[in-house]
């Protein structure tokens, strides 16, 4: 988890056992603020139009060749005007030395160096992974998220309609609670969103009239989930003789989140409804829309068939 200000530096020499070569005078407060990394081959070359210098720089085997066949003030002239833009840090993979040079101008422009045992290409594809996901776009929705047939069920609607008494009958049936009340939404790409529950809230869920109760521990770790994708929103309403209700399914719904857009269907209930069973219905039909099969699409073909067929006959 990370907040708004970034991921701190610390946090990602913990997880990528990095070592530290040279520690800046600011080391515990650097965060990083954007998802790419990149590899300076060009600056180290004297261009500089377009550089990041919010990235993490990583040096790799051809860098590190590159800045050996160098004398060595022209290898304190580019890294005195690499460390100049104040990057947050510079990794050099492969536990290659980093060189007088770069450690000479990293103490005058006090910048931060780290070194790590993998090879460039997967420490910067896994910081990129990393980043990525802890920098994503994040709001937190009103609601309740459920894994139901592994298909990620967003269930929304009015305080105390019964969506979380709804999630119990779910888990009773052998699915999963993601998050109670609140879930947290992530933006992993233009079309994926991820729902976890925040920290505090993770696997509780409040029943009206019994009060809190820890999902994991009365109905065991098999009916918690840590997070999924949300894959369909359900809009729980009170059923209304005065409104109109998508019969046969042909409607294509969608909400946006966060730039997403999700599909939506609005189920209305009554007293005596069985709710968790519309819900599996829901992802089970959800899933093969998915795969290609839309059960009211063939249902009205069937049905224009049959009219195209007896008005032929009746020619």
């Amino acid at each position: 988890m990370t907040d708004v200000c970034g991921v701190p530096l610390t946090q990602l020499v913990q997880e990528f056992k990095l070592t530290v070569a040279y520690e800046s005078s600011d080391y515990h407060q650097i965060r990083v603020t954007v998802e790419d990394v990149s590899r300076p081959g060009l600056q180290l070359a004297g261009y500089f139009d377009h550089f990041e210098p919010m990235r993490l720089q990583i040096l790799g085997n051809v860098e590190i060749s590159y800045l050996h066949k160098l004398p060595y003030e022209q290898q304190r002239v580019i890294f005195d005007r690499l460390f100049s833009y104040k990057i947050p840090a510079l990794i050099i993979a492969r536990d290659m030395e980093p060189g007088s040079a770069c450690l000479e101008m990293a103490r005058k422009h006090d910048i931060t160096i780290l070194r790590c045992m993998e090879t460039t290409s997967y420490i910067v594809s896994s910081l990129i992974s990393r980043l990525k996901t802890a920098l994503a776009p994040k709001i937190t929705r009103h609601g309740v998220l459920v894994d139901v047939y592994g298909e990620g069920l967003l269930l929304v609607g009015e305080s105390g309609i019964g969506k979380s008494e709804a999630a119990v009958e779910l888990i009773k049936r052998g699915h999963r609670l993601i998050a109670d009340d609140a879930v947290e939404i992530k933006k992993l790409d233009s079309n994926t969103l991820m729902g976890t529950a925040p920290g505090l809230l993770r696997n509780y869920i409040e029943l009206r009239g019994i009060g809190v109760i820890n999902v994991a521990k009365l109905f065991g770790m098999g009916a918690v989930k840590g997070e999924n994708v949300i894959d369909l929103v359900i809009n729980i309403v009170h059923w209304s003789n005065h409104q109109v209700y998508d019969r046969l399914g042909l409607e294509d719904q969608r909400v946006d989140i966060l730039g997403v857009k999700v599909p939506q269907i609005t189920i209305p209930i009554t007293p005596g409804r069985n709710l968790a069973v519309i819900l599996e219905a829901a992802a089970m039909n959800n899933r093969q829309k998915k795969m290609g099969y839309n059960a009211a699409v063939e249902f009205t073909e069937q049905i224009n068939n049959h009219i195209n067929h007896n008005m032929g006959q009746n020619f």
